[in-house]
């Protein structure tokens, strides 16, 4: 395989990791407004064929790094990537509490999004 890409389709909520013209993984993610800004990742797939090889860790911090870029924390309801997060502390600071509760809030109220 060649090297990965990954890109963010904001529009659809997925941040995508791209090898050889497919799609191979990728997180599913919202951007929680209130009470403050913040991308909340759900759901971190990545194809059978491709497990092992590193992706899923790109693609968490890929999105740590498109939220530091754009000054908003990341609130991961994810359980991948709140495991990657705790391992990786210099790279993946610690969610706000009330982010947290209002993102979960948030994932209650539209569950046909995921």
């Amino acid at each position: 395989m060649s090297d990965i890409d990954i890109r963010d389709d904001r529009a659809a909520g997925r941040l995508e990791a791209v090898g050889d013209g497919e799609v191979v993984g990728h997180i599913e993610y919202f951007v929680l407004e209130s009470p403050a800004r913040a991308l909340v990742p759900v759901h971190t797939i990545v194809e059978p064929a491709h497990e092992g090889k590193g992706i899923a860790g790109s693609l968490a911090r890929e999105l740590y790094t498109i939220a530091a870029r754009e000054g908003v924390p990341v609130v991961p309801l994810c359980p991948y990537v709140a495991k990657w997060a705790a391992r990786h502390p210099e790279e993946a600071p610690a969610a706000d509490p009330e982010l947290l509760a209002a993102a979960k809030d948030w994932l209650r109220a539209h569950p046909e999004r995921f």
